[in-house]
């Protein structure tokens, strides 16, 4: 019976850690970010308030690669212009991976809520 109870726990618990990794591996492997749109991120491309592209740059390299099991490092990630805040725009940033070979990388506004832009890329 307490063999039964113990064995009971270590499973339970064994699930909930993987549970509660799996979780974390997933919210570090997102590639979709809110960023405020304010006077240190905001440039004009085209006459639309846009997301610098250093800004876009930076914070792709650094969700790129969160993981060691989760997508490929990139460095040197640059992008060729601002990203429009406007639902629906895109560019299309490089970097280049850990062997040298140039990496393309999609990025696509997701939505525009006020003073703050949603946007994705794709790995």
């Amino acid at each position: 019976m307490k063999l039964d109870r113990y064995l009971v726990g270590v499973v339970g618990g064994a699930t909930a850690a993987v549970a509660l990794g799996g979780l974390g591996a997933h919210l570090l492997a997102g590639t979709e970010s809110t960023t405020r749109l304010d006077a240190q991120s905001t440039v004009t491309v085209d006459g639309h308030r846009a997301l610098a592209s250093n800004i876009v740059a930076g914070r792709t390299e650094g969700k790129y690669h969160p993981l060691p099991w989760v997508g490929t490092k990139v460095s040197g990630v640059s992008c060729p212009t601002g990203l429009k805040a406007v639902a629906g725009a895109s560019i299309t940033c490089t970097g280049k991976s850990g062997d040298g070979r140039s990496v393309d990388i999609p990025v696509s506004v997701v939505k525009v809520m006020g003073s703050s832009v949603t946007w994705k890329f794709e790995r």
